[in-house]
């Protein structure tokens, strides 16, 4: 199905950041079945005869828009019906959002009728209760927070009262219909109190849960109501205000009963904090979870610590699913390259028929992206001009491991392109038959929180060479040569690989350590370069041997737990039998620590503390042990 009648629409024709608009048509009903086919910018709610009925819009550019397909006949009624949208246009960049004309488009169809079509009959205005442009940031990467005022309500949604005219606007877009499943609602997590005087609560949800804000409560006054979210307390409260980072929202509260759900801010956390001018009775302050539906294999292991850890880490896998995979539910909420890679990975490990089609999205929304020095952007949609180059390289290695698990040679011929013009990027960037660092202050030349590689280049005149891009320049031609081979395709870069490779290891193996260093003239010995080296076939089975000799005495620089997936990987690789209770060990050790009070794992080792104490507690490129309890356990 598709819009045949429907016009996009706004309140005017102007776009103004952080507004929102209130759309309401109404239309008779006998009998049939009826789909709303819906799409906006930014996010919406759906509102049938008042009652809620989807939200939720998916990630997307002008030039890839999706709308969604709600079956609505169970929400109406004989004679005449009402729909309502709310519609929250950001209108400001992040790195979840790309900024695009405000507007909204719904179609509702019986079979091969269109009973009701947004124009520039359907009424509109801006909402009274959401104060309009405040722009309230949280964070660069999850956006924008809001501000309720429930004293303003007067039911649009049910009557249409004090609404007039929308206007018409131009959003000249591509559209497609969602790809993948709508998240599915489940029971509201209400949690329990832990702290409480007359104008401060605080309240645990006994896990970290990922959903919807929803509160109910009386008020003696019309008051303020100032809410905080986080993942953990320190000194009794959520760490909420980090920085310039802010997870919080403002509700003015009416005199009586307050009931109020936000179906388009999703909330990851464990606490909420409370703060207001007068007592309140609460009857409900929660999160109403909103979770993608999957299904997960049963995997029963008979180490209870083992069972412990591989169930921390699908939950994590789950929790960090959305209308795409976000790499942390509490902080960002975004799509990266290497975290999706990890969590895709781990997915057709964990999930019935390793959730292909979702991960099948994902990598095509990422080839989506457009920017001007044809590499990735951060991530997907982006609206800010940031790149991490190494994670360009890293898509090369999900599209191939995507092809080798499901077959679906259709999706590898689709994002092929981008594949050849993001290559192209990296070869134009080589001297002297080597890759070099990107210049300027968008290129964050990062590959992992650990000492020598969390690096930044910026506006630097001479770009180096470094030991981690060629590699991964190395391991994205043989990726693509791995494709090309599955596709038929000519492999037509054989000359380019031999020569990166020899060059890589005359360049940065010594000799007189059998190591690989990070830099030209430096000797930086990383866990995670030098097991990238053998991944990437640039050793023989000795210096393999001694590589991983070194890494397990600890005598080179480790890599954080979302890199580790190489560093077992290259050991297991090397000499399974030897290493595999090595791995494991490791695993027990470090995610013992995490799993032992929560049920999710960490961006790092180091928790909350770490980045300034700003470390996510829920971080999906984390959950590899489902990779090796899956893989070794029996051997």
């Amino acid at each position: 199905m598709s819009f045949r009648k429907a016009k996009w629409i706004w309140v005017e024709q102007d776009s103004k950041p952080d507004t929102y608009g209130e759309f309401y048509n109404e239309f008779m009903w006998k009998e049939g079945n009826v789909k709303c086919l819906l799409s906006c910018d930014s996010d919406y709610t759906l509102f049938i005869n008042g009652r809620y009925v989807e939200s939720n819009q998916y990630a997307d550019y002008e030039w890839y828009k999706v709308y969604d397909e709600i079956d609505i006949t169970s929400y109406l009624t004989t004679g005449k019906n009402s729909i309502a949208v709310l519609v929250w246009h950001f209108g400001v960049d992040t790195q979840r959002y790309k900024k695009a004309q405000a507007g909204v488009i719904f179609e509702l169809q019986k079979d091969a009728e269109v009973i009701l079509a947004s124009d520039e009959n359907t009424r509109a205005r801006y909402s009274q209760a959401y104060r309009q442009g405040i722009q309230k940031l949280i964070t660069r990467q999850l956006g924008l927070s809001f501000f309720y005022d429930a004293t303003k309500e007067d039911g649009w949604m049910i009557s249409g009262t004090g609404l007039d005219f929308a206007t018409v606007v131009d959003k000249n877009c591509a559209l497609s219909r969602r790809p993948i499943k709508k998240l599915e609602l489940l029971e509201c997590v209400h949690g329990s109190l832990v702290y409480a005087n007359d104008t401060h609560y605080v309240i645990d949800l006994g896990r970290e849960t990922v959903g919807l804000a929803t509160l109910k409560f009386s008020s003696p006054i019309e008051q303020k109501i100032h809410v905080e979210w986080g993942e953990d307390l320190q000194n009794g409260s959520v760490r909420a205000i980090i920085g310039n980072r802010d997870f919080s929202f403002d509700y003015i509260a009416k005199a009586g009963v307050n009931e109020y759900t936000n179906y388009m801010l999703r909330l990851g956390c464990r606490y909420l904090e409370i703060h207001t001018e007068a007592p309140i009775e609460i009857e409900r302050i929660g999160v109403i979870p909103q979770v993608y539906p999957i299904q997960e294999k049963q995997v029963k292991l008979s180490n209870a610590l083992d069972q412990r850890i591989y169930n921390a880490c699908l939950n994590t896998l789950k929790l960090c699913m959305m209308e795409h995979y976000v790499d942390t539910p509490w902080r960002e909420q975004c799509l990266y390259v290497y975290d999706s890679r990890n969590q895709a990975l781990f997915g057709y490990q964990a999930f019935e028929g390793g959730n292909a089609d979702y991960v099948r999205a994902n990598l095509k929304l990422i080839s989506k992206d457009c920017r001007e020095d044809g590499l990735l952007s951060i991530c997907y949609p982006c609206g800010m001009d940031l790149t991490i180059p190494s994670f360009s390289l890293y898509y090369f290695m999900e599209i191939n491991e995507y092809l080798q698990y499901t077959g679906d040679v259709g999706l590898a011929e689709e994002v092929y392109e981008k594949l050849i013009s993001v290559l192209n990027v990296f070869i134009d960037n080589r001297k002297d038959g080597l890759v070099t660092e990107f210049k300027g202050a968008n290129h964050w030349n990062f590959y992992d929180w650990s000492p020598y590689l969390d690096v930044t280049l910026v506006n630097q005149e001479n770009p180096a060479p470094d030991l981690m891009i060629n590699i991964l320049f190395i391991l994205a031609l043989k990726n693509l040569r791995e494709i090309d081979e599955r596709l038929g395709k000519r492999f037509a870069y054989d000359g380019l690989l031999q020569e990166s490779e020899q060059r890589t290891k005359e360049t940065f193996f010594r000799q007189e350590t059998g190591l690989y260093a990070m830099t030209l003239a430096g000797a930086e010995y990383t866990v995670l370069g030098n097991a990238l080296a053998i991944l990437a076939g640039l050793t023989s089975k000795t210096e393999s041997e001694r590589i991983c000799e070194r890494i397990v005495n600890g005598d080179l620089s480790d890599c954080s737990l979302s890199m580790k997936i190489f560093k077992y990987d290259a050991l297991l690789a090397t000499d399974k039998k030897k290493y595999r209770d090595w791995v494991l060990r490791e695993i027990r050790r470090e995610y013992g620590v995490m799993t032992k009070d929560g049920n999710t794992v960490w961006e790092t080792i180091d928790g909350a503390q770490a980045f300034g104490n700003a470390g996510s507690l829920c971080h999906g490129w984390s959950a590899i042990p489902i990779r090796y309890y899956t893989s070794i356990m029996d051997d």
